[in-house]
């Protein structure tokens, strides 16, 4: 990855759904990463952890560079409800 955004979240009831091991919850840590050919990915783990898991649904190709801190800002927003 060239560029990248973490940000610490609470994933409440529902949680987050990945592509390896399904829906997760709890204190988790959000990554959005950007390789060369501009495509981002989100990535969550159990903070702390060392496993990383892909949100499914969370492949995407920027337009813009640049544009890697709204859609993790965006993503942020819609992950962490620790009240569901």
């Amino acid at each position: 990855m060239i560029e990248h955004r973490a940000t610490d979240i609470t994933a409440g009831p529902g949680g987050v759904m990945t592509d390896e091991v399904g829906v997760i919850t709890g204190e988790l840590t959000l990554w959005t990463g950007r390789g060369a050919d501009n495509q981002v990915t989100l990535w969550v783990q159990y903070r702390g952890a060392d496993e990383w898991y892909v949100v499914t649904g969370g492949r995407a190709v920027l337009a813009d560079p640049a544009d890697l801190e709204a859609v993790h800002r965006i993503a942020v927003g819609l992950l962490d409800r620790p009240l569901g």
